[in-house]
């Protein structure tokens, strides 16, 4: 499991807002390339990177003691958030899209067995993506458009103690992003049932992505007063969030937040949902696919022409064995037919 870094970005910035003792981020203002993002995340995290990252700002800290979780928001829209001032900010060069599914990849298969909770998803476009025991222990997760609507109008919703200032429960806009805020203290909720997945020793993983707020700036306009108290609500949110999962992993995760105005190209992923993954049959409990890699073919070359090697062998072995003469060609009658002669 894993130390909760929270990553808040002000001007395309990458901010760490919480992280535990063992993973160091140092104070600066180094600009870190936004396809690498997943890579500082990995590294946090203990696991291996193929190409080295030449980034000051993340040390190595503590190789013995990894977070047990790491959480990475994302919010679409936006090019500053007033995010606390105790955290550190880095600037991101070359915002473009990118994703966790390395880092998620790297845990299937270093921790499948210990089936860790992996959990990616983005509200506004249905995105989601379980794997592990997050198919149950976030079963009941609104994850569809009708269902985070419905979930708002609940009596124990935000909405009961969320101040929405100038922001509506009659439009739509407003609905979907507080239905991400929505999204947000559900998981802390549901996750803090299940609290022994918190403490358990494979790591655990959460990208969110949220969009809200850039519709509401498309909306109202960026200088409406709409768009400012949506920005407040979301910070704070954002916290509570981040204190939350802090403190489920005990202290030991890091909880990142990365806000960008526009990305620079589109992200081009594949996905699933998981109604379908929710389904599967209990054979396969951890949802996944065959494990495949680019070493495999090396590695089918490397066993068959082995095999094909000790078969000849074995063969050759064989048939010298049979067609062999005692007298002549073994030294064991050799010897034992020189000692009668000499006897």
């Amino acid at each position: 499991s894993f130390f909760c870094l929270f990553l808040g970005v002000c001007g395309d910035e990458f901010s760490v807002l919480r992280s535990p003792q063992s993973v160091v981020f140092r104070d600066g203002s180094w600009p870190i390339p936004g396809e690498r993002i997943p890579d500082v995340a990995a590294l946090s995290m203990g696991f291996s990177v193929e190409d080295d990252l030449s980034w000051p700002g993340l040390a190595v800290g503590d190789l013995f003691h990894r977070p047990r979780a790491t959480v990475l928001v994302t919010v679409k829209g936006v090019d500053k958030l007033a995010l606390p001032v105790k955290g550190i900010s880095y600037p991101i060069e070359n915002a473009v899209p990118f994703s966790l599914d390395s880092v998620a990849n790297a845990i299937h298969t270093l921790f499948s067995e210990e089936t860790p909770v992996v959990l990616q998803l983005a509200p506004s476009e249905e995105r989601v993506y379980m794997v592990g025991k997050a198919n149950s222990v976030f079963e009941d997760l609104s994850v569809t458009l009708r269902q985070l609507r419905n979930r708002l109008f609940q009596d124990n919703s935000i909405l009961s103690s969320l101040p929405l200032n100038s922001l509506s429960r009659n439009n739509e806009v407003d609905l979907l992003f507080l239905s991400e805020l929505q999204v947000l203290h559900d998981i802390a909720s549901l996750l803090s049932r299940h609290k022994h997945l918190a403490k358990d020793h494979s790591p655990d993983l959460y990208s969110l992505e949220l969009a809200g707020l850039e519709e509401v700036g498309k909306r109202y306009g960026e200088d409406s007063q709409q768009f400012k108290d949506a920005s407040q609500i979301l910070v704070d949110s954002l916290q509570k969030f981040a204190d939350e999962m802090f403190n489920l992993y005990s202290g030991n995760a890091v909880v990142e937040v990365v806000a960008v105005k526009t990305f620079n190209s589109p992200l081009m992923r594949k996905t699933r949902s998981i109604l379908q993954s929710s389904q599967s049959k209990t054979e396969n409990p951890y949802n996944l696919a065959y494990p495949y890699n680019y070493n495999y073919s090396v590695i089918f070359n490397i066993i068959l022409w082995m095999m094909i090697g000790l078969a000849l062998a074995v063969i050759v072995i064989s048939y010298n064995l049979w067609n062999m003469d005692p007298g002549y060609d073994s030294i064991i009658y050799r010897m034992t037919n020189q000692k009668i002669r000499m006897d």
